[in-house]
């Protein structure tokens, strides 16, 4: 184990690409799954809303199972990643798409650019369970359908009609929340929104270059907080 993050994992069974490892070595047989040494570079914050251990863990899946040489298709990978965790099956994809369901109905998208993004940590972990058990409704509308055309400005107003719903109780576990949202505003980002449960928030802007000036902004003005500047990855017609 080594990146920035690595002291806050555990080594042994409790880390999720060991278990994800576990999982394929008692799906293949022990038999067709020797063992392996696994390199793990943590640089994302620990529980922090953006699927890094998730992604791992499927990294670790599709890897397995081209050096293992298993016959296995997609689906029983899918089935194997959400045994694991409710957002294994789309990054297993590891492409824009939708998620429906807990997160095992995936549709990838035919087209989507690439979109200049800040993702900013204020630090300390949330937890998703805690996050799950301070929800006040469970029974929330579904996303609007996406706009038939995707650029920079038609996903910006549709974010506009979109929302988080563990976002508050996020906050209320974890009030710096508000404190990463207002200085992504405060760096002139589009749109701003928590991530999945926490406590990452994202802006959104509209070149990767605004992207990365944003990051040097609001990291000068907090230094321990986990800043960085990334693009989401583009999708042309037909590569989906």
């Amino acid at each position: 184990m080594s990146g920035r993050y690595a002291a806050g994992l555990p080594l042994d069974g409790d880390n999720l690409v060991v278990k994800a490892r576990d999982a394929l070595r008692r799906e293949a047989g022990a038999q067709h799954a020797p063992p392996v040494a696994i390199k793990l570079e943590k640089n994302l914050p620990i529980a922090s809303g953006v699927g890094g251990g998730s992604s791992d863990a499927a990294a670790a899946l599709n890897a397995l199972a081209r050096l293992w040489k298993l016959d296995i298709d997609d689906n029983s990978l899918a089935r194997i990643g959400l045994s694991l965790g409710a957002d294994l099956p789309m990054c297993l994809k590891s492409k824009p798409l939708i998620a429906r369901g807990v997160g095992d109905e995936v549709s990838p998208l035919p087209a989507f650019p690439a979109l200049g993004l800040v993702l900013v940590n204020p630090g300390g972990a949330v937890s998703t369970p805690d996050v799950f058990k301070a929800l006040a409704s469970r029974d929330n509308d579904a996303l609007p359908p996406l706009p038939k055309r995707l650029d920079f400005h038609t996903i910006r107003n549709w974010l506009e009609t979109t929302r988080n719903d563990l976002e508050a109780p996020a906050r209320s576990i974890q009030p710096a929340i508000g404190e990463a949202l207002k200085a992504l505003k405060r760096a002139d980002a589009a749109f701003t929104r928590m991530s999945g449960s926490g406590a990452t928030c994202f802006g959104l802007f509209e070149t990767g270059n605004v992207a990365k000036r944003a990051a040097i902004e609001i990291r000068g003005r907090h230094p321990d907080w986990f800043v960085a500047a990334t693009r989401s990855m583009e999708v042309t017609d037909g590569e989906a």
